[in-house]
């Protein structure tokens, strides 16, 4: 019988793998980077924001939502997308460990890569 990938991989690295599947697309990263700039819930200015079709933006907000790193309220007709700033920071905290342990980024961020 084969395992599943939360049986043969450890709990944080298959849910850092879900979310860095959800930021695999400069479109999820531009919506993200637009809602948190605004430190308020965005109801339906997102579409006018982004070279995308309605539909689109749909998809890539249900992908940031499924990950956990944005939250949907409904408001009528329109949903309103807020970041989760305690899942972005335990992301963060998660990439941090993993680049720790495979020995790179522990500097100020300026890598020499010459």
């Amino acid at each position: 019988m084969a395992r599943t990938r939360s049986e043969t991989y450890p709990d944080d690295l298959v849910e850092l793998a879900a979310v860095a599947r959800a930021l695999a697309h400069p479109g999820r990263l531009q919506l993200l980077e637009a809602i948190a700039a605004r430190r308020s819930c965005v109801c339906g200015e997102l579409v006018d924001l982004m070279p995308l079709a309605q539909s689109t933006v749909s998809q890539h907000l249900k992908e940031l939502k499924e990950a956990g790193l944005v939250q949907g309220v409904t408001d009528g007709p329109r949903t309103c997308y807020c970041v989760d700033e305690g899942k972005l920071a335990a992301v963060g905290a998660t990439f941090a460990r993993l680049f720790a342990r495979l020995g790179c980024c522990a500097g100020s961020g300026e890598e020499d890569h010459g």
